[in-house]
């Protein structure tokens, strides 16, 4: 049996539960709006008066873990039938999700008391009125759906401009009326996502919205313009019938416009004829000055080409006399023997990197397409050729293979194969605009796997501690079969300059104001494990890693408590994978690993790679028995083969 002490101990605990839960305003809230329902399928059975919606599981509720306020309330299709005029109240709401249900509201809806609210999916109900009021008062909010609704009236596009987070706005399926615009709504490249099919809009669509698919203004008969096939200067105003003394004006009208269409024709085929000769006589002219510079090029460059010995397993040469020129090809390399082929090959310029490096593409003999790479200043001759050699070594496919490289006095070409899919920077933050293809989370958790793999191998080849040195997710390409590949393994060693430029990537130990001294600022694998955590955070929030102004990403992640990451951190084109949200936090908890400050507690990289890999396969629920091993398997790596190859520094 209890004694006395016990019992009044287990009394008091159970009161000061109960009594902070109805001093929580939200607790009353909850309750309100649950007894305002009609719950057909007692979804909400678990909301009861005797327990506590920040302590007990009810269901779709989310509270800040300091405050206890409710920040998150997610009902989605539970056959929920009333109003959510109780909601208002909710005052520190961040996500409000009420699809697929029968809610609506008893007057017209008014929104301006969430101040917080970030994201707001109110689609297939059944509210009506005009467009929500106080929804401009929202400066945070980035998502706003209320397709599939009642609602009418105009739509306060110049309230709407006010919202300047705002990223997607989705109105079809209502009976909206008016105009779309002003042509000032919203700054350039701000809004992602928009759709106001199928509503009663009316009049031209504005430029700005041009970008938009046609799908995104469908269903609006009297809306006419770009994207819509249908020309504003023939469209007819349905709305509008005819009077039958205006039948002979009409016929005059109908007989101007057919002379200005023809005028109109005429015009536009002849400038079009006109723009067709100018840029084939400049196509012509450009062509002709590339050619007579690639020829003058090649006889100031190239002398009569000696024969290939073979060299160790590698196929190298002289050209003009063995030591100012060296050719060197490896084994898979095809279309081109020397230099001489490789000079003539077409090229063309894709971009330039750190430290004067240019890349091409090149179109080999047989169709072969290669990437070149130009490094002008580099480190000695022997010191380069040994440290390439062993590069031209690595064969994995999750690498970039090098193919053959060319040394003289004037310059350095290294060949690689070419991957046609785009780099993983491209595929995150390229065309961040309307009309982009996003990026899923499958793809994204296999791009994150094939590169860990990739760097886990480089750092256990030969057992050298070899590392990559310039790590960032542009250097991460894609093969055909959408496997990523680390590229420009070790060409920041090749250089003179070792100063790191890439300070978005650069761990803690290596920057300038870091308290070591310079001499023991020496890059080691833990290095890359740091910058390959940026490219997990850049994966998980599409964000690029110097992040807005000052901050970093890294410091901005941080910075973000985890129960806000669904929906403060994680890319908003992955919003539409709840499912799959555990994975997500599961892998962003192996980028924080990464991310650590001291080199000794990151992982190794071959750890990074399983640990993704359970993600893949399990979720992100066995992560935490991962990370308890981790310990174990990070001791800090030991200066490398290639930091004593080439006597590697910060400092140097």
């Amino acid at each position: 049996m209890l004694s006395k002490k016990n019992f009044l101990s287990i009394f008091f605990f159970f009161s000061c539960i109960f009594s902070s839960s109805l001093s929580n305003p939200d607790f009353i809230t909850l309750l309100s709006f649950k007894s305002s329902l009609l719950d057909s399928s007692n979804a909400l059975s678990t909301w009861v008066n005797s327990t506590n919606p920040c302590i007990d599981s009810w269901l779709g509720v989310t509270c800040h873990p300091t405050t206890h306020r409710v920040t998150k309330l997610v009902l989605e299709n539970l056959n929920l039938t009333g109003s959510i005029d109780d909601l208002s109240q909710l005052t520190q709401l961040r996500l409000l999700s009420l699809k697929q249900n029968h809610l609506s509201s008893a007057f017209d809806l008014n929104s301006s008391s969430l101040k917080n609210l970030k994201l707001l999916y109110l689609s297939h109900n059944r509210f009506s009125g005009n467009f929500p009021s106080g929804i401009h008062s929202l400066r945070r909010l980035r998502r706003l759906d209320l397709s599939y609704n009642y609602f009418y009236g105009e739509i306060p596009f110049p309230e709407l401009a006010q919202m300047p987070r705002l990223l997607t706005l989705r109105l079809d399926f209502n009976s909206f009326t008016g105009k779309i615009g002003p042509l000032s709504f919203f700054p350039s490249g701000s809004i992602l996502e928009f759709n106001v099919s199928n509503n009663f809009l009316s009049g031209e669509i504005p430029a700005i919205f041009s970008l938009f698919p046609a799908s995104s203004f469908s269903g609006n008969k009297n809306l006419c313009g770009k994207p819509l096939a249908l020309d504003c200067f023939h469209r007819t105003v349905e709305s509008e019938p005819a009077k039958p003394g205006d039948v002979g004006m009409k016929n005059k009208k109908k007989k101007g416009v057919s002379d200005w269409m023809v005028f109109l024709i005429i015009t536009v085929n002849a400038v079009a004829i006109l723009a067709a000769v100018v840029t084939v006589t400049c196509c012509c002219y450009c062509k002709k000055r590339r050619n007579s510079g690639a020829q003058e090029r090649i006889k100031r460059k190239v002398r009569p080409a000696g024969s290939l010995n073979s060299m160790g397993g590698f196929y190298g040469g002289g050209v003009g006399g063995g030591r100012d020129e060296v050719m060197v090809v490896f084994d898979g390399c095809k279309g081109f023997g020397d230099v001489d082929d490789l000079l003539k090959s077409s090229a063309e310029l894709l971009g330039k990197g750190f430290a004067g490096t240019t890349t091409y593409k090149v179109v080999v003999d047989g169709g072969d397409m290669m990437v070149v790479k130009r490094v002008r200043e580099r480190r000695k001759r022997k010191e380069v050729d040994s440290w390439l050699r062993i590069i031209g070594g690595l064969r994995h496919s999750n690498i970039v293979s090098l193919r053959a490289y060319y040394d003289s006095n004037e310059e350095l070409l290294l060949v690689y194969d070419f991957l046609p899919n785009g780099s993983v920077h491209s595929l995150l933050h390229g065309n961040r605009g309307p009309g982009r293809t996003p990026l899923d989370w499958t793809t994204r958790l296999k791009l994150a796997s094939g590169s860990a793999l990739g760097l886990a191998f480089l750092h256990g080849y030969n057992k050298a501690k070899h590392f990559h040195g310039n790590l960032t997710s542009s250097n991460i390409v894609v093969d055909h079969l959408g496997n990523a590949c680390v590229s420009d393994i070790g060409l920041h060693q090749l250089l003179h300059a070792a100063s790191i430029s890439n300070n978005g990537y650069q761990a803690p130990e290596l920057m300038p104001n870091n308290q070591n001294n310079v001499s023991q600022r020496r890059f080691t694998q833990k290095c890359d494990v740091y910058s390959f955590g940026v490219i997990l955070l850049e994966i998980l929030t599409g964000k690029m890693p110097n992040g807005e102004g000052e901050t970093s990403l890294v410091k901005w992640v941080q910075r973000v408590a985890r129960e806000e990451w669904a929906w403060e951190v994680f890319d908003f084109e992955l919003l539409r994978y709840k499912e799959m949200e555990e994975e997500m936090v599961g892998l962003m908890q192996v980028a924080l690993l990464c991310l650590a400050p001291f080199p000794r507690d990151r992982p190794k990289m071959s750890m990074v790679h399983m640990m993704i890999e359970d993600i893949r396969t399990k979720g992100g629920r066995q992560l935490g028995d991962q990370s308890s091993m981790m310990n174990d398997l990070s001791s800090d790596s030991s200066p490398s083969l290639s930091e004593s190859t080439l006597n590697f520094t910060s400092g140097s």
